[in-house]
């Protein structure tokens, strides 16, 4: 039962909150007032999933009360996000726990998103390329689901939701589970199916924190309920540390704690004329950003000019989960270099970028000989809008996982003022071995023709027998089934936490110099991680732009 149409929000003194009814739950959802520009910076990847399993049911006023005593309206707030209190459903009527069914947090999965696209803690799931919406969710981050239980609402979560299950992922059906559980005063012997939930237990019997621990790899134990300040404490020095993307538990480095800076910035620009984003035909529009950096980077006393990665995410994603998912933040942590990743960057295009590029030239001190750009699906189009439109400023770039047709931009359509044929941009540009969409040479004529176009926008040696010899109606006979050819070097790199291996075909310049490579990861599908991101790093940093 899928929420079809926006829901009637309320206001409150210190922020919104609606109800929907699904078919095994009621969700109350509150969305507290918050000082962060959540309507431009998209902090939804990295908010806790707030979801209170209550010991009865709660009416509104009841309901933002409790969330403000036991501190959970104070860390929504903080993250731009929501508490959401469930309650049971049968027969389309709210009942007792004990009478619910045993799969509700499945279906709570299946109604939560997070998005580009929200407002007062609702996902409106706008499709970009059909200009339509695709219905309405709890907006939620179903990888950091926290669980919240009291009372019988313990019990609930307690004999149901501590183990493993199949239900409606990020990328389709997938093995879930809670990122983390808090149980408040249970009654009940819990039945922990898997080890790897973490639970945060708040005065429970001996007995119950007995079995957790020796079950649990992460456990933690209060002999009684925490105050606000508390549980807060816990949230951050505990639970925050945890997400669950597929399957297995994931456990994110602490960089702010280890020295790296998060700065949110937002830049208003002019807005350029091929604009097809939600701010076309305006005459100004602001840009959101967050800057990642390591502490002391711009301000010690042998400070240089430092190198600038501009990053552009995936459609329907955000600055967080493409710093994180792809692991750019931490190889700007290792390598010491200015990582800024632009925020729903389909509204803006490479012209406005030129204009950001300016002011973070105001803001920080960029080496503007080392200036890069990297992106992963849209954000890989967004990338290759900058290597076609404005080479001059880019010392090299990685665009992954996608691609237009040469000579059409980030909306699809045609770049008016010309393609750059003439600039060469080192590029190093990655693709899945096993992905559902067009992102390498062997699946459509459009990748095959942006390789072509790199080769010989680069000078490469194998850049006219490519274009004589490779073409998608013989591909059966290619001598290399992804790329067409043999790069002139080929080097592999395993990846040991994906267990997939990285193939680079390297394509050597007419001056010597390996200025092409495209690699493929083998097992992987439309995903872009760490593993493949150093190496383009790797690669990227060797090039100056005079």
């Amino acid at each position: 039962m899928k929420m079809e149409t926006m829901p009637e929000v309320t206001k409150t003194e210190n922020g919104v909150f609606w109800k929907n009814t699904y078919e095994k739950f009621e969700a109350q959802v509150y969305v507290p007032k918050t000082e962060l520009p959540g309507d431009i910076l998209n902090y939804g990847f990295i908010a806790p999933y707030l979801l209170v399993f209550a010991d009865k049911p709660l009416q509104q006023n009841e309901a933002i009360s409790f969330a403000r005593a036991k501190g959970l309206e104070k860390l929504a707030a903080a993250f731009d996000s929501s508490v959401v209190f469930i309650s049971p459903v049968a027969d389309g009527k709210i009942c007792e726990w004990k009478n619910a069914e045993p799969d509700i947090l499945s279906e709570i999965i299946s109604n939560s998103r997070i998005h580009q696209y929200h407002k007062d803690g609702v996902v409106i799931a706008n499709n970009f390329f059909r200009h339509s919406i695709d219905g309405y969710y709890i907006r939620g981050a179903i990888f950091r689901a926290v669980l919240i239980g009291y009372g019988e609402g313990a019990d609930y979560i307690a004999e149901n939701c501590l183990h493993h299950f199949e239900g409606d992922g990020l990328w389709g059906r997938s093995d879930l589970a809670p990122a983390t559980c808090i149980l408040n005063g249970l009654t009940v012997a819990p039945e922990v199916g898997a080890d790897d939930i973490p639970v945060i237990s708040y005065g429970n019997s001996d007995d119950a924190n007995a079995l957790f621990e020796s079950r649990c790899k992460h456990f933690i134990k209060r002999a009684r309920e925490p105050s606000p300040e508390e549980f807060i404490s816990d949230y951050y020095s505990f639970a925050k540390q945890f997400r669950r993307m597929n399957g297995p538990l994931q456990i994110d480095p602490d960089l702010e704690k280890d020295g790296l800076v998060i700065e949110p910035g937002i830049a208003e620009v002019k807005t350029s004329s091929d604009n097809c984003g939600d701010d076309k035909g305006t005459k100004n529009h602001k840009i959101g950003y967050f800057a990642f950096y390591n502490k002391g980077l711009f301000d010690s006393p042998d400070a240089k000019p430092v190198p600038l990665v501009l990053g552009f995410h995936g459609g329907g994603d955000s600055c967080f989960f493409f710093s994180t998912m792809a692991g750019w933040a931490k190889i700007a942590h290792r390598h010491n270099f200015l990582l800024v990743t632009i925020e729903n960057h389909l509204n803006s295009t490479a012209t406005e970028m030129i204009e950001l590029l300016e002011i973070l030239k105001k803001k920080y001190s960029i080496d503007t000989t080392r200036i890069y750009a990297t992106g992963f699906s849209m954000g890989g189009c967004k990338t290759w809008d900058m290597i076609q439109e404005y080479p001059e400023v880019l010392a090299a770039a990685a665009p992954m996982d996608a691609t237009f047709d040469v000579g059409c931009n980030v909306y699809g359509n045609k770049v008016e003022k010309g393609i750059n044929t003439t600039v060469p941009v080192p590029v190093f540009y990655a693709g899945g071995e096993v992905t559902p969409l067009p992102e390498l040479p062997f699946q459509e004529q459009k990748c095959l023709d942006r390789m072509a176009y790199v080769l010989l926008l680069n000078n490469a040696e194998l850049a006219e027998r490519y274009e004589q010899e490779v073409t998608l109606e013989n591909k059966d006979t290619w001598e290399n089934k992804i790329w067409g050819i043999n790069g002139d070097e080929v080097e592999q790199s395993y990846d040991e936490s994906r267990d997939a291996t990285l193939t680079m075909q390297k394509f050597r310049s007419t001056d010597g110099r390996i200025l092409s490579v495209f690699a493929s990861i083998s097992g992987q599908g439309h995903d872009c991680r760490e593993h493949t991101c150093e190496h383009a790093w790797q690669f990227m940093s060797q090039f100056t732009r005079q």
